[in-house]
């Protein structure tokens, strides 16, 4: 390989659109990008991403690395032809580790199919404060050797099947108090602090072989002398990762195009550091002109020498190591999801999910009568984070969904309202009016932590609404807004089969 194709290969570009564009051929063409990221904004069936990925390469006329984050729960971005899973701290509540297997196994034999080579998950990252607005349900919980279980489980899983996992994000974002996406976070924490808690969950991957580590872009600060992010950090990356944990996987970056990173230093400057620090592959996942500078940049680097084009030999050889496990782009079958795919998913909502109060004594609803003469339930709109996530379509127009789902228990709503995710005093205001004449109100709340126009609702509902029964659709630390009386029930997630665990849940007496 020319020096050229060599640096390209350490590029995952992200690109727009459903389709393999002449502007998007000649972009992977002039980087020599060797990686593909997959986004919301590229999943509208998956037909038609099977056709990208078949014209991209074949006009290439050479293999890429095709990768997604398909995490479950909140980050989800196709829901044709998989499974569509609850939140990662659903299962870490009270799942069983062979079901982490299985959802591995399952979501193996559904992304081959559709072309995928990496699964950027599990998320290791274990929950060591009690708010984390970058990881939150996306983990498994606060106990290492549980979470350590069960990703790793799950990575064996997907491996099992052929798609390569990635372990995330080394050496753990559970302490940040700021999500990278925007800012830089500061762990104040010893290495010894985190070796007994943050590592555990990577030490026990890569005792699994996962094939794949992502790192994270927070400052370590107790660690990293230089308060350097971990992106950046020899000592963390290269040091610590390969020489003293011996992973010989591919070491990915999280997105160079993140809060964290933008708001330190260049695009161009990032991307060399991040080389410098130990990485294999660099994830760019937007900006045309900006992936062009970070080839362009990395390119002068390594002819200059302030880059080692002996590293840079041995990184692609890791890179082509991991391409050659997957020869095929597709594996056999049509791209539609496992027979026990949604059992499994259904089981792991089902027992995740938790009664975090009721100090009236509401629950279970089954044994209430009042409730039977008027029921209404407020459902949020999800259609503005469509553009973002995969949302499923019952849960876009849920009225019939709710309806249906109620109707399981013999029970028959009044109404089902929606309400904006963070709804305006005029509408709070048409609410308070709406709940006053019921005999039973049931709101289902989403991230009531964010958004403060959700946070009015609640206390207008708490005022307004009696009884009244909350479901959390996120974060179970919303219980915050939520008053002692309230009866609380949380699935740990908006999943279709996470509504479906906590109405039962409602009405369960066990």
């Amino acid at each position: 390989m020319t020096l050229e194709e060599l640096v390209g290969q350490k590029l995952v570009l992200g690109i727009e659109g459903v389709r393999a564009t002449s502007e998007v051929k000649e972009l992977f063409r002039r980087t020599h990008a060797g990686g593909l990221i997959l986004f919301r904004r590229n999943l509208a069936s998956a037909e038609e991403l099977r056709h990208l990925l078949r014209d991209l390469e074949s006009s290439l006329g050479r293999k890429l690395l095709v990768m997604v984050d398909h995490e479950g729960g909140r980050v989800v971005h196709l829901g044709e032809g998989v499974t569509v899973f609850p939140d990662a701290q659903a299962l870490g509540n009270g799942g069983e580790v062979a079901w982490a297997r299985r959802q591995g196994e399952i979501e193996g034999a559904e992304l081959r199919r559709l072309g995928i080579d990496i699964n950027l998950a599990p998320v290791l990252d274990v929950l060591t404060k009690a708010r984390n607005p970058a990881i939150g349900t996306r983990s498994y919980g606060m106990d290492s050797e549980r979470v350590g279980q069960i990703g790793r489980a799950r990575a064996e899983g997907m491996q099992s099947r052929k798609l390569s996992a990635c372990a995330k994000h080394f050496p753990g974002l559970g302490g940040a108090l700021f999500d990278p996406h925007k800012d830089l976070p500061v762990i104040q924490k010893s290495w010894q602090a985190m070796k007994q808690t943050d590592l555990v969950p990577f030490v026990q991957a890569f005792e699994g072989g996962v094939d794949c580590v992502m790192s994270s872009h927070p400052i370590y600060s107790e660690f990293e002398p230089r308060r350097l992010p971990a992106t950046f950090s020899k000592r963390i990356i290269h040091d610590t990762l390969r020489l003293e944990f011996g992973f010989r996987g591919a070491v990915l970056t999280d997105d160079l195009r993140m809060g964290a990173i933008t708001k330190t230093v260049s695009l161009r400057e990032a991307a060399t550091l991040s080389v410098g620090a130990g990485h294999d592959l660099l994830l760019i996942c937007s900006d045309p002109k900006r992936q062009r500078e970070v080839f362009e940049s990395l390119v002068w680097a390594y002819k200059k020498g302030d880059l080692n084009s002996d590293e840079l030999e041995e990184s692609v050889e890791r890179i082509v190591h991991l391409k050659e496990k997957r020869k095929e782009r597709f594996s056999e079958g049509k791209p539609v999801p496992e027979k026990d795919g949604d059992q499994t998913a259904c089981a792991i909502a089902q027992r995740g999910t938790k009664i975090l109060q009721d100090g009236r004594g509401l629950l279970p609803l089954s044994s209430t009568s009042r409730f039977k003469h008027s029921l209404l339930a407020i459902f949020p709109d999800l259609a503005p984070i469509e553009k973002h996530f995969f949302i499923e379509p019952e849960l876009l127009e849920p009225q019939e969904f709710l309806k249906r789902t109620f109707s399981r228990y013999g029970v028959s709503l009044t109404a089902v309202e929606k309400v904006a995710i963070n709804p305006d005093a005029a509408e709070r205001n048409g609410m308070k009016k709406l709940v006053e004449s019921q005999d039973l109100v049931l709101f289902f709340c989403s991230d009531a932590h964010l958004f403060p126009g959700t946070r009015e609702l609640l206390k207008t509902l708490q005022e307004a609404a009696s009884p009244l029964a909350v479901v959390l659709m996120r974060e179970p630390h919303d219980l915050e807004w939520i008053g002692p009386k309230t009866a609380c029930v949380t699935a740990f997630g908006f999943r279709r089969c996470q509504i479906e665990a906590a109405v039962e849940k409602l009405f369960s007496t066990v």
